[in-house]
């Protein structure tokens, strides 16, 4: 057995063994409890299933999700990026509500370019914040996630704003080579992100400057310039994950678009193996992270879980996951497990006779 496990041992010592072998789990139990979950099948070219739903919901946590670990692995936090999901698909909706045409492309482009641009004005105003004036991140963003939600309900008059614009709902809802659109705007970001931060120098200098700042500007690396440029691209990611929520439903509420998804970026972040502590950060483990919280999302929805209990069970699971891919927790647990009961000392008489 000890043979086995060694032979594991690179295996499970792999930073995205244990959240990979959750959503596997979970995709198990789901094909247990509904043995359809996995089936998909093709409508008017396009394929429809469970495991595309699961990959088309998951896209706008992906985005935020990635602008995130690298606000966190500079050290910061960002908790406005559900205000600026918000914000940008209220801009978006109301230019295209109070357009003539609002299948137009030039008025769906002049949208998605005027809401585009306000989201990184709001990221630079974060990034100023933090990275020039020096006001801790969680403070500075919670200005802007407070803020930020009243802004989008005074763009939106406290209404809901709907839309009929195809070109603007194939964000959310539109088909590409049969999959879902929003499936490869989200790989595309990915993939534009890790060719920045792992084909050049800026992935490493971001490691740099949330392990010590103090040290990488000593090294000649400006840190400042560095915290900034990821708050602008937290923000950039977030207007597109906010396009992509108001798509899905084709109008803009101010106060519900992108609630509360920087708590679930931050869980997929922290899932994926990045630190809070700044440093070293993994996007491939942000994915996985985003992937399981939408696949424990639907699976509260198909057991039928109240809404009042889902967040407590969506809490339980997202612990035991951190818990079992802690390094330190598995340590102690293996050492308890194998350390050996202490055996009861012989009774004098049997030491006696012993000894005879």
């Amino acid at each position: 057995m000890s043979a086995v496990a060694e032979r594991l041992r690179p295996l499970t010592g792999h930073r995205l063994f244990w959240p990979a072998l959750v959503l596997v789990i979970m995709i198990l139990a789901n094909t247990i409890y509904r043995p359809g979950f996995l089936s998909i099948e093709v409508k008017n070219g396009n394929l429809y299933g469970t495991p595309v739903d699961i990959l088309r919901l998951s896209a706008p946590l992906m985005l935020v999700a990635l602008g995130m670990t690298l606000v966190i692995a500079t050290g910061g936090i960002d908790l406005s990026v559900g205000s600026l999901c918000a914000i940008s698909g209220a801009i978006a909706c109301v230019v295209i509500s109070q357009a003539p045409d609002p299948n137009s492309l030039s008025t769906v482009f002049t949208a998605l370019a005027l809401a585009f641009g306000a989201a990184l004005v709001l990221g630079a105003w974060n990034g100023v914040l933090v990275a020039v004036i020096g006001i801790q991140p969680i403070i500075a963003t919670l200005i802007l996630m407070v803020a930020g939600r009243g802004l989008a309900q005074l763009l939106t008059e406290g209404q809901i704003v709907t839309i009929n614009s195809a070109p603007y709902r194939a964000i959310g809802l539109g088909h590409f080579l049969t999959l879902p659109l929003a499936i490869f705007i989200a790989l595309a970001a990915a993939l534009l992100v890790a060719a920045l931060t792992r084909r050049t120098a800026l992935g490493l200098i971001v490691e740099s400057v949330g392990g010590n700042a103090e040290a990488s500007r000593l090294a000649g690396i400006r840190s400042s310039r560095i915290i900034f440029l990821v708050y602008v691209v937290s923000a950039a990611c977030a207007a597109i994950a906010g396009f992509m929520i108001t798509a899905n439903v084709s109008s803009a509420d101010g106060n519900a678009a992108g609630l509360w998804v920087e708590l679930d970026a931050i869980l997929a972040v922290v899932i994926g193996g990045t630190s809070l502590a700044g440093g070293r950060f993994s996007l491939s483990g942000t994915i996985l992270g985003a992937l399981i919280i939408q696949t424990l999302t639907t699976t509260v929805y198909a057991m039928d879980i109240s809404p009042q209990t889902s967040l407590l069970f969506k809490a339980v699971v997202v612990i035991a996951v951190c818990l079992i891919q802690a390094p330190a927790f598995r340590a102690k647990f293996n050492r308890r497990r194998r350390s050996p009961r202490p055996r009861p000392a012989a009774a004098p008489r049997e030491k006696e006779e012993v000894a005879a």
